[in-house]
């Protein structure tokens, strides 16, 4: 009887979009105990025919209309392209389901502020996958600069580089590396300045004569008088025998500084204060997927929402202003490097790579062994 009682507690959830993100979010949920993945939803056969073998407890389906229409499903997970979400929100809404979505919540910034509208003109919950929000390493980062160990946060130094994503490998519906990747970035610092940006200034690179810059940096300041740099690309050594990123935070205080790196393994960090100098090392916990869906489920089983979820509000902001800096750079001189023949090189690697940065999914592949 209690076995019984504990599976009537699990929250059904149908998950929309069985790509890459869909499987990560379907995994979480499998393991926490906490949800009843009732419904997956694709539109591509292979796909579907996957999560037959994957998820055999599931109902798969490939019109999301079945799940909408279920009265039993209490959340949405709406992890296919950004150009259906506005869509699938809108739906949502209507028939009372709560909803986890993937960033951007929409293809265009008008669609985007109608999600927010949308989804702040409910009772039901809706939270967004800005992922680094629930890292342990930047929430312990928080705290400490909260304790005042390093006087007031002055500078934000941001950084983010891998070979990653090339042009033409899925961004078409969420942008350019620096909206798709960066808008992460350049909500981590909005969230770690707690203020609104103010003045900006972006330099961006068309590495190997794309159409569009594949590398950009940003400076600028926020309304409070803190200053940030964010710099982000999937250009790093895309051809390289041994492929490498390179990470890191560098936090700068009136009287000490934090900073972070990892190798997507473990995150390391290290605080230097006025009166603590710490080195914490732990795993570094990929997308936290699994805190995102833990806090979501406890919103639901105790009618609160937790305050750590992001917003759909932040989110769109975050895209917001990934769009400026963008649109910033296209302003200034717009070096292109390189030809288009290496980046077809590029391409033709990654079609065959087992193991790397940024790769394409495929359905014979196992979403744990995918670098973000």
């Amino acid at each position: 009887m209690k076995t019984q009682a504990l599976l009537q507690t699990k929250i059904k959830v149908g998950i929309i979009g069985f790509g890459r993100m869909g499987k990560f979010y379907w995994e979480a949920m499998r393991k926490s105990g906490q949800w009843d993945i009732a419904y997956i939803c694709d539109t591509d056969p292979d796909t579907c025919l996957l999560a037959r073998q994957m998820s055999p407890e599931s109902r798969i389906v490939s019109d999301n209309q079945v799940i909408f229409e279920d009265d039993s499903v209490q959340v949405v997970g709406l992890f296919s392209l950004a150009d259906a979400r506005i869509e699938q929100i809108e739906k949502a809404i209507c028939y009372g389901k709560h909803i986890i979505a993937e960033k951007p919540v929409a293809d265009t910034l008008e669609h985007e502020w109608r999600a927010v509208e949308l989804a702040e003109h409910t009772d039901r919950f809706s939270t967004v996958n800005l992922y680094l929000r629930n890292s342990w390493y930047h929430n312990q980062i928080k705290e400490y600069i909260r304790q005042g160990e390093i006087g007031e946060l002055a500078i934000l130094r941001i950084c983010h580089m891998t070979p990653g994503l090339a042009p033409g490998e899925g961004h078409e519906a969420e942008g350019p590396a620096f909206h798709d990747c960066g808008m992460h970035y350049v909500d981590l610092a909005r969230w770690h300045a707690e203020s609104e940006y103010k003045t900006w200034h972006s330099q961006g690179m068309r590495m190997w004569s794309y159409k569009d810059p594949w590398w950009l940096q940003c400076h600028g300041t926020f309304e409070n008088g803190i200053a940030f740099d964010i710099t982000q690309g999937f250009v790093y050594g895309q051809l390289s025998k041994v492929q490498t990123h390179n990470s890191y935070v560098d936090i700068i205080g009136t009287k000490g500084i934090v900073r972070m790196t990892h190798d997507f393994k473990t995150a390391v960090v290290d605080l230097h204060g006025v009166s603590q100098t710490l080195r914490i090392e732990k795993p570094f916990g990929g997308k936290n997927i699994d805190t995102l869906c833990r806090l979501f489920a406890q919103s639901i089983e105790s009618g609160k929402r937790a305050p750590q979820l992001p917003t759909v509000r932040d989110s769109a902001i975050a895209s917001k202003y990934a769009w400026m800096f963008l649109d910033d750079s296209y302003t200034h001189d717009l070096p292109a490097i390189g030809d288009l023949a290496t980046l077809d090189e590029i391409r033709e690697r990654r079609r065959t790579m087992k193991n790397g940065y940024g790769l394409l999914h495929h359905n014979n592949q196992k979403p744990h062994i995918i670098h973000p």
